[in-house]
């Protein structure tokens, strides 16, 4: 297992002026930083792949759907333009370096229809997974499918949901990622749920029931712990939550993030509680 660290502490966009963190990310001990993707069009690509390769840093990506772009849409043309959306989603996320491409890709943020999932939009799923299978193969590229709570979409808010769409899409490369926020709210047992999906877990966001700093809120990240080396997972430990900076009026945490708490503050208290949780272990 590796220790990475989500950008999203300090901002949604991701700009040149961030790939100045990954000296001291690397003297910290972190492995990888994730790349958050709210448009495949407008990264830094050439500048992000030489900064990663010349710090020896992974990058990993993690991407959001615009509010037009919907793989679970009622119109055909909407899950077309979907298809194409994520293959260039792929295509990016390599050009930068990346091996893994994740994040709640079935719908956008915020899409409730007031019903609940229907074998239809299933199967239409299904469908826009599988028409990546090339894009994923001539890319060598992971895609991790996160669940996310209820206030957020209605059609994958469990590992077992995803389970069954991976299951049902039938293609290795794509997998879970389980984000410890969201299943703290619809898993009864999160270290039963990453015993449940075994191989099908292909990523890890560990974050606190606040989004603060890990080992501050109530997530058992021991018993988590646990259960990840029970099923032998080797993929990464991303770190994901959120500082404050008045300065960075894109980042998540600019609206509830502790104004006490920066982001370099919760990245280095979280990383050193990580890795004494680690070496415990």
């Amino acid at each position: 297992m590796k220790i990475g660290v989500s950008a999203f502490a300090w901002s949604a966009r991701f700009q040149p002026s961030h790939l100045n963190l990954l000296p001291k990310l690397k003297q910290m001990g972190v492995a990888g930083l994730e790349v958050p993707m709210l448009d495949p069009h407008v990264l830094p690509v050439v500048e992000i792949r030489s900064a990663f390769e010349a710090n020896e840093v992974e990058c990993t990506v993690c991407a959001l759907l615009p509010k037009h772009i919907n793989p679970i849409s009622p119109d055909k043309s909407d899950r077309n333009t979907a298809v194409k959306y994520l293959t260039e989603c792929i295509e990016t996320s390599a050009k930068m370096s990346a091996k893994t491409l994740g994040g709640p890709l079935f719908a956008p943020i915020g899409y409730l229809p007031q019903h609940r999932p229907t074998e239809t939009e299933f199967s239409w799923a299904v469908e826009v997974f599988q028409a990546l299978d090339s894009a994923l193969d001539q890319n060598d590229m992971t895609l991790s499918i996160e669940p996310v709570n209820r206030s957020e979409t209605f059609f994958l808010r469990t590992a077992a949901d995803a389970k069954r769409l991976c299951d049902s899409v039938g293609n290795l490369r794509i997998g879970i990622t389980i984000d410890t926020f969201h299943a703290n709210i619809e898993e009864l047992s999160i270290p039963q749920a990453i015993k449940d999906l075994g191989p099908r877990l292909k990523h890890v966001h560990l974050s606190e029931n606040d989004r603060g700093p890990l080992g501050r809120g109530h997530i058992a990240f021991d018993e988590i712990l646990a259960a990840l080396t029970e099923i032998e997972f080797s993929g990464y430990l991303m770190i994901e939550g959120f500082g404050y900076d008045k300065n960075e009026t894109d980042a998540p945490g600019t609206l509830w993030a502790d104004v006490a708490v920066s982001p370099d503050s919760f990245v280095e208290e979280s990383v050193g509680f990580l890795k004494k949780l680690m070496q415990r272990a």
